[in-house]
């Protein structure tokens, strides 16, 4: 089946750290701009990191910057989100976009081409 699947969320303390990953089954991520999408209940969704399709541009909100970091894995099939010092406020469900090829995006455009079903992130002690 093509898609994408997140893992890697769970309850974790204030403080903590956990690494999401974004895997594409049945294609490949290569060539592909990849945003990380977090919902929370009550709350405006909100894209909180992006790596381009040539992995040479990443962006990430403000309310991350300096805590999160997201990377392509070798294989370029997986993007992962490292999440340090987490906050009550980063509780979310996090989700996983993309869009094919468009070089000169960072952040992929609606509509995605794929979209994961999302991994549930609790920080709280």
């Amino acid at each position: 089946q093509v898609q994408l699947v997140e893992s890697g969320g769970g309850l974790v303390q204030p403080g903590g750290s956990l690494r999401l990953s974004c895997a594409a089954s049945g294609f490949t991520l290569e060539h592909y701009a990849v945003a990380w999408i977090r919902q929370a209940p009550v709350k405006e969704r909100e894209t909180v990191s992006c790596i381009s399709s040539s992995d040479v541009n990443t962006v990430y909100a403000d309310s991350v910057k300096g805590r999160f970091t997201i990377s392509r894995g070798t294989a370029k099939n997986t993007v992962y989100l490292q999440m340090n010092s987490l906050k009550p406020e980063d509780t979310a469900v996090y989700h996983c976009a993309a869009e094919m090829g468009p070089l000169l995006v960072t952040c992929p455009r609606t509509p995605y081409d794929y979209w994961g079903q999302g991994t549930q992130v609790t920080v709280s002690s």
